[in-house]
């Protein structure tokens, strides 16, 4: 349990409450070279041991204990790809999304979304109708990896060139990363004036029923997309927190992803530019305890957001901001997804065969930081009960990776006694997978692996139509 150990110091909890929890190994999960299953297990039980923790101060009674199944976490960190509607399975990843042969070496691009296809397409100075894989691949065959990836860069696209985790360390980001801690917490704005100079106490009403919602009564504004985010508020909606997505109208997510990541929330969109939306938008402000973001940093600045500016309109908020690469260094603006972060950070050369690059068994990044984000926020909640103003909060893709690649192979053999279980097949993963009844259609899903005693063992609602909410508080 090395790793859970190391993911709740880095969140400034009581190593004594380490004993609460029982993990459940199972050989198989997670198969690969670098310690995926050791990196799932410590992130999700850090995030139920934070939310057994707060469950046991609105509740006046000793922590619960909490189990940390292989085969929960292992199903759900592919819950993109578990996902059927209506029996048909999702597409998670589009033609022009893969690895491509460059002049020098490898190049990885990243183009779900349709704008980001337009910009790879034009970056490699192709028209919409010659943008087949062949015509690419030709086109990329002749360039050198890192012309690729600045030139996709300079266009707004997204490509990466594949490192070794030495070329990666000898890189300016790569520097600045390894000097991060995990995950980045800490204070923001100025004390709450009621208070005389001290921060005020966060007022949570005692907590009962079943199952137990340590989240209950919190609003959460979600203002993420794509995975890592998403699975943090979706977390978060579990545990019984009021989660409204909030996006903009011109940019809608992809449909199986939001299926996936919308269990328990709710999903408006607003135009901040348009100032009927954006009235509409500062009255969710100003009732909400905890925004989330997953933009790319400095995004949302511009719209009056930065953590300082959110903690002067609303005392003692929690502010998460997830993204990719960080918000420092010269890659700290950049856009950046999962895939792109392992091929940079050397994951995938790690996990390549000879001169194939290879990738991860899930996306694991981006639900490892995911679980992060909202034990974070969970602790900053129960650090508030005894007084504290408002914190921010910042993972980064490339720093879980960087625990990753560096940290956890320390950690992996350090285990506490864990009970012994059958073996995982990921052809298999049946005695994890729910299914439930959405306006979406009938929705097979992965179950959340978050769990306590007591505690909540699926969401309350299944995932509505994209957009199709009201932007105001239940």
């Amino acid at each position: 349990m090395g790793g859970t150990r190391v993911a709740w110091a880095a969140l400034g909890a009581d190593p004594a409450l380490l004993d609460r929890v029982s993990p459940v190994v199972r050989e198989g999960a997670l198969t690969a070279r670098l310690p995926v299953i050791e990196l799932a297990r410590a992130c999700v039980g850090a995030c139920a041991l934070a939310a057994a923790e707060l469950a046991a101060r609105r509740t006046r009674r000793p922590v619960p204990e909490v189990r940390v199944d292989d085969g929960a976490v292992a199903t759900a960190f592919v819950s993109e790809r578990h996902l059927l509607v209506d029996g048909r399975a999702p597409v998670n990843f589009a033609p022009l999304s893969r690895f491509w042969r460059t002049a020098d070496g490898w190049v990885r691009t990243h183009a779900n979304y349709p704008h980001h296809r337009a910009r790879l397409i034009s970056a490699l100075g192709l028209a919409e109708e010659d943008a087949s894989v062949e015509r690419v691949a030709a086109a990329l065959a002749e360039r050198r990896s890192t012309e690729v990836e600045e030139a996709v860069y300079a266009a707004g696209g997204l490509a990466v060139a594949l490192r070794t985790p030495e070329e990666w360390a000898a890189h300016p980001q790569g520097g600045a990363v390894a000097g991060k801690p995990l995950i980045r917490r800490e204070p923001i704005g100025e004390p709450d004036a009621s208070s005389h100079g001290r921060p005020a106490h966060r007022r949570l009403p005692d907590l009962s029923g079943d199952p137990l919602l340590p989240a209950a009564g919190l609003r959460v504004l979600d203002l993420t997309r794509v995975i890592a985010g998403p699975v943090g508020t979706r977390t978060l909606a579990l545990l019984g927190a009021d989660v409204l997505r909030v996006d903009p109208p011109q940019l809608p997510e992809l449909p199986d992803q939001h299926a996936d990541t919308g269990f328990g929330k709710r999903s408006t969109t607003l135009d901040l530019t348009a100032r009927a939306d954006r009235r509409a938008f500062e009255d969710l402000l100003a009732e909400a305890d905890v925004v989330v973001t997953g933009y790319r940093p400095g995004a949302l600045d511009r719209l009056g957001l930065t953590p300082e500016a959110l903690a002067a309109r609303r005392p003692g908020i929690v502010v998460a901001q997830v993204s990719a690469w960080g918000d420092y260094g010269p890659w700290g603006e950049r856009r950046g997804f999962d895939s792109l972060v392992q091929v940079a950070t050397g994951i995938a050369a790690v996990e390549g065969s000879g001169e194939w690059p290879g990738a991860l068994p899930a996306q694991a990044l981006d639900h490892g930081t995911g679980y992060l984000l909202a034990a974070a926020v969970l602790r900053s909640l129960t650090e508030q009960l005894d007084g504290g103003g408002a914190t921010s909060i910042r993972p980064a893709l490339t720093q879980t990776a960087q625990w990753l690649v560096h940290g956890l192979a320390d950690d992996a053999g350090q285990r506490t006694a864990a009970e012994a279980a059958a073996a995982y097949d990921p052809e298999n993963p049946a005695p994890w997978l729910g299914v439930a009844e959405s306006p979406l259609g009938r929705l097979r899903h992965a179950l959340p692996p978050v769990s306590f005693r007591g505690g909540p063992d699926n969401w309350a609602q299944p995932p509505g139509r994209w957009g199709e909410d009201a932007p105001t508080w239940h």
